[in-house]
């Protein structure tokens, strides 16, 4: 019998990726003869990928982005990035031990990003996480992205874990949707990159802290989801 599993996103869910983000989208700016932006406010956008950030910082500064510009900064946010991972992430407080339990308890333990797979897993390795995942998928995996279902099923197929036994754990409402729409309970995070509340989104339970990811929620989203 597959195993119980717990797919997790990755930016604003599992690890705190913003400075690292923010860093790179205002090396971009800069070398672009754009102003910094400000990162309390822009933290809101960072879950929405490097190419939405851009855009946002634009707009913010009321000047216009053409489509191959748009691209060419893109690629330096990218390039930025990608050579500096880990940088300063983090995991957020409680998350190892949070692992820790629920692999203890025989869960299968997963990532779901719309992050690219090869900057995820880079991200983990660095972070000396990657023997905690069964599988670690990105746009690029499947051809496919939240919140389409078919990115967190396919995932837990992957990760050789049950789908009627599993729970979603996010940030944002792309997450939640993604449940939802493939008949998984849903935890999410009030501590991630999200401009409205996730209580708006109505996910099956909400917590602050990784304490709060306890086998005995975990196993009660579980038997609600099967009744």
């Amino acid at each position: 019998m597959a195993k119980p599993i717990v797919v997790f996103d990755l930016d604003g869910t599992l690890v705190d990726t913003a400075p690292d983000l923010l860093d790179s989208l205002n090396h971009t700016l800069v070398a672009g003869g754009m102003a910094k932006v400000d990162d309390t406010a822009f933290r809101r956008f960072v879950g929405q990928g490097g190419k939405i950030m851009i855009e946002r910082a634009y707009l913010a500064q009321q000047r216009q982005l053409a489509a191959a510009e748009h691209e060419r900064l893109h690629d330096a946010f990218l390039e930025h990035y990608t050579l500096n991972i880990p940088g300063r992430s983090q995991p957020y407080p409680g998350v190892i031990a949070a692992m820790d339990r629920l692999a203890a308890a025989g869960y299968t333990l997963a990532i779901c990003t719309n992050k690219y797979e090869s900057l995820a897993r880079n991200l983990i390795q660095g972070l000396g996480l990657s023997d905690r995942f069964a599988a670690i998928t990105g746009p690029e995996t499947f051809g496919i992205r939240k919140p389409d279902p078919r990115h967190l099923t396919e995932t837990i197929a992957l990760a050789g874990g049950d789908v009627a036994r599993a729970v979603m754990v996010g940030d944002s409402v792309t997450d939640i949707d993604t449940a939802k729409a493939a008949g998984i309970p849903v935890v999410a995070v009030d501590f991630g990159y999200t401009d409205r509340h996730v209580r708006e989104f109505e996910p099956s339970a909400i917590i602050s802290h990784y304490d709060e990811l306890t086998l005995d929620l975990a196993q009660k989203l579980i038997d609600a989801a099967s009744r």
